[in-house]
């Protein structure tokens, strides 16, 4: 059974940086793609970035330039590095993974997720 857990998170202001992690347990975390999205009260789980299983990534135009993931298939750990932040960026960041090498970039195609982590920027 796959599980993941996120961590990370914290209240910072506008400028700052964080880096989220996003610890996998389970079997063959390589093979799985990990995909990091983000939410806000009344409105839909956001995709921000992915990670395939083969290390190709993808970013949402709102955090180009501004975050970074990156995988660590010893650690089972990915990564969101996050600089610049706003406050627009204030949300519960949530992390997703299923099997496969493709670009996911829709919160449905994911299979497991896990409880999240909240990042708050002030202004």
């Amino acid at each position: 059974q796959v599980q993941l857990v996120e961590s990370g998170g914290g209240l910072v202001q506008a400028g700052d940086s964080l880096t989220l992690s996003c610890k996998f347990s389970g079997y063959k975390f390589s093979a799985y793609g990990v995909g990091w999205f983000r939410q806000v009260p009344g409105k839909e789980r956001e995709f921000v970035a992915l990670m395939t299983s083969g290390d190709r990534s993808d970013y949402a135009d709102s955090v180009k330039g501004r975050f970074t993931i990156s995988r660590d298939n010893a650690e089972n750990t990915v990564y969101l590095q996050m600089r610049n932040l706003k406050p627009l960026d204030t949300a519960v960041y949530v992390c997703g993974a299923r099997e496969g090498s493709n670009f996911y970039h829709r919160a449905t195609s994911y299979d497991y997720w896990g409880q999240g982590t909240q990042v708050t920027v002030s202004s």
